[in-house]
């Protein structure tokens, strides 16, 4: 009984939960955001061992190290790829931002597109291409692109812009040799705003092309 509440508390501290910022599925997480967190999260689940097992200061000892491996997989992973994005993303107008274990890279539609057009701005090439180069190195990942809309216009019409706006740069990343199958593009048109449209600051905000890069976990698990 005791040796069943230890595994229950390791396993109660090891695993998180991330959602999906657009379709709120919720999955099990089992890596924390880095190793040090990981340490931490561990040296907690070791004191819980501990007081089970009559020894919290082995407990903590052994679960610091835990967590630490526990740490060093897919937030690890994550970690090192957000870095490497923000590197080659500095000064480019494409902001890198995480939920959980999911990269979330927002490109404005001012610097991806031309007004009401779904052909990337040549401009923007340069940034893709820094993009795919990222998401080939890291490729134990999926990777979904969301196209979204202001409510200028009809609704049928942002849904289309949308949808052709995420299909454009799924097909550049693949055609600059990220896999095809790792790439799902989805348009959303103007049901998922993150400003305000009655401004023209909230729907140029709500103009854009979101990638969202989300860990494969069975690669990570052997």
């Amino acid at each position: 009984m005791r040796k069943t509440l230890i595994l229950a508390a390791v396993a109660a501290l090891a695993v998180g939960c991330t959602t999906n910022p657009y379709t709120g599925e919720k999955r099990a997480s089992r890596t924390v955001t880095s190793g040090a967190a990981g340490a931490g999260a561990g040296a907690a689940a070791g004191a819980i061992v501990g007081a089970i097992a009559g020894d919290a200061k082995k407990g903590a000892i052994i679960g610091a190290g835990v967590g630490a491996a526990t740490g060093v997989g897919i937030g690890v992973y994550q970690d090192r790829q957000q870095a490497k994005l923000r590197e080659r993303l500095a000064n480019s107008g494409v902001s890198v931002t995480r939920n959980g274990d999911n990269i979330i890279l927002n490109m404005p539609s001012d610097i991806t597109f031309a007004v009401n057009q779904s052909e990337i701005t040549p401009g923007f090439y340069e940034t893709l291409n820094s993009v795919a180069l990222v998401l080939k190195e890291y490729n134990k990942t999926t990777v979904s692109v969301y196209g979204h809309a202001d409510s200028t216009g009809s609704e049928s019409y942002n849904q289309a812009l949308s949808e052709r706006r995420a299909l454009s740069v799924s097909n550049y990343l693949a055609a600059q040799g990220v896999a095809p199958a790792r790439l799902n593009a989805v348009g959303f048109g103007e049901s998922n705003p993150i400003a305000d449209n009655s401004t023209e600051y909230g729907r140029a905000a709500n103009r854009r092309v979101e990638i969202v890069i989300d860990p494969i976990e069975s690669q990570f698990n052997s």
